[in-house]
């Protein structure tokens, strides 16, 4: 294990975050707020980053579990200091409650526990919401533009932190990917915030909401959540979430003016299929249910479908109290998920296809047992590694996610609940159903319920395997 180079990645992931709180520190002055927790919080970090990233290590390769423990190590320690600024302030007093929510912010899920975000004021907010625009790419992504390690050994942290069951690099060499993507990133993100200010959006709200959609992430900056801003911008919303659900592979290929690859692509016709499909059948059950005028109730079912498959978890209305098939096509989308390779948490839609295509792969075994038959995914072979790690990974999502219900199922509440509660944070999309609805918080539970949510959140952002590496004992072994 090289810790040497593990605490010089760690450096300069903190001296990052020490970065990216400056826009919330002008903005708390702007504002003409009190900024000394953000600058506390700032000069913190820079220098605990500076101390460890000061001297450069020796030995500078690394290899898969490094990469994993540099990946978990990142955000945690990331979070861990993330939080001082609403725990400094007094505007969320109790630590843990403070964690969960910057864990909530970075991790893209935008579960809260605060009834009242307003009184946060606009730069700890403006911090809050960023959170999302700096964890929805992956902060390592950020640092490999910066810090390129060569050798190949980049790609091991790359693996590490980005979704989906396999990572390819879209350039040669892995620090060209990483800029790539961020080029895309943040030019999608100065448009949806200039669409966002049109739309009649003040700019501060449209800074948030746009690093919110971006990041596919549901921190709201008023008590109302979305159901505040106008219907076009609502709409403008629900656009913009769904297409940073879209594997960012495919805007690199508009980019590079492959329009065949990049408009044939499957996961991206299977996504835009489920949230269509999910999109009518829900407005049709509630028209049939509870008549209502279909503009509107098609209106709001779309954001509310887009929302909730993009893992983002803005919202306009209660959607538990729609009827309960509506809410079970809710719960689906929970677990499906935006694309691999977007900014979407849940299973990911290529993990959905790679799944089912192994179920027909294995009743066409049984009636011709002579066969063979691979299994094939934007045109090309899969190799059964990745088959492999889809299976493994849904194993380890299901034993996580019933060992998660049962632990936070001591606090007392309800089946649905707890169950909802686990797939918001698990899948990082933020609301729930029941007590853990768009309408409330997880404020409620206990401190041990919130750690594990908090587990919850940061395994189903970095794809469970990086936190699961770093309580292997054969993680810390030294190698001779």
């Amino acid at each position: 294990m090289n810790i040497g180079m593990i605490i010089y990645v760690l450096g300069y992931v903190l001296k990052l975050e020490a970065a990216a709180m400056v826009p919330a520190i002008i903005c708390g002055f702007v504002y003409k707020e009190n900024v000394i927790p953000l600058l506390v919080t700032t000069f913190i970090s820079f220098f605990l980053g500076q101390g460890m990233s000061l001297k450069h290590p020796k030995r500078t390769d690394f290899y898969a579990r490094e990469g994993f423990v540099i990946c978990a190590l990142s955000w945690i320690v990331m979070s861990v200091i993330g939080a001082l600024p609403f725990y400094i302030s007094g505007t969320i007093p109790h630590y843990i409650d403070a964690l969960f929510e910057i864990v909530s912010g970075f991790t893209t899920t935008g579960a809260s526990v605060l009834s009242d975000v307003e009184h946060l004021g606009h730069g700890l907010l403006f911090w809050r919401s960023f959170s999302h625009w700096v964890g929805g790419m992956g902060v390592l992504v950020l640092v490999l533009t910066i810090l390129p390690l060569g050798g190949g050994y980049n790609m091991m942290i790359m693996k590490a932190e980005s979704p989906g069951p396999d990572v390819s690099k879209m350039v040669p060499r892995v620090a060209d990917t990483a800029k790539a993507l961020y080029r895309i990133y943040v030019i999608m993100t100065v448009v949806t915030f200039f669409l966002y200010l049109f739309s009649g959006m003040t700019v501060f709200d449209s800074f948030c909401i746009a690093f919110g959609s971006a990041g596919t992430g549901g921190f709201a900056v008023r008590n109302n959540g979305m159901a505040d801003y106008s219907w076009f911008s609502q709409f403008l919303i629900t656009v913009m979430m769904i297409l940073f659900g879209v594997n960012f592979n495919v805007y690199y290929l508009l980019q590079k003016k492959k329009w065949h690859d990049a408009f044939h692509c499957e996961e991206a016709r299977v996504y835009f299929g489920i949230i269509l499909c999910a999109t009518l059948f829900i407005t049709w059950n509630i028209l049939n249910v509870t008549p209502g005028h279909p503009l509107y109730v098609l209106h709001h079912v779309f954001f509310t479908v887009g929302s909730i498959i993009t893992t983002t978890g803005y919202s306009t209305l209660d959607f538990s109290r729609w009827p309960q098939a509506s809410q079970m096509v809710i719960l689906f989308l929970m677990y499906v998920g935006a694309c691999a390779g977007s900014t979407g948490g849940g299973l990911k839609v290529s993990r959905l296809i790679i799944m089912f295509k192994e179920i027909f792969k294995e009743m066409h075994m049984l009636i011709h047992p002579e066969a063979v038959k691979r299994i094939r995914l934007e045109g090309r072979s899969l190799e059964h590694n990745v088959v492999r790690s889809v299976n493994c990974y849904l194993i380890m999502y299901n034993f996580i996610y019933l060992i998660s219900v049962f632990i936070i199922s001591f606090d007392g509440f309800d089946f649905t609940t707890n169950f909802s509660a686990v797939a918001a944070t698990f899948n990082n999309i933020g609301p729930g159903l029941g007590s853990v609805g768009p309408v409330s918080n997880f404020g409620h539970y206990s401190d041990l319920s919130k750690l594990v949510l908090i587990f919850d959140m940061l395994a189903g952002r970095l794809e469970i395997l990086p936190m699961l590496v770093l309580f292997a004992r054969k993680t810390w072994k030294r190698v001779n």
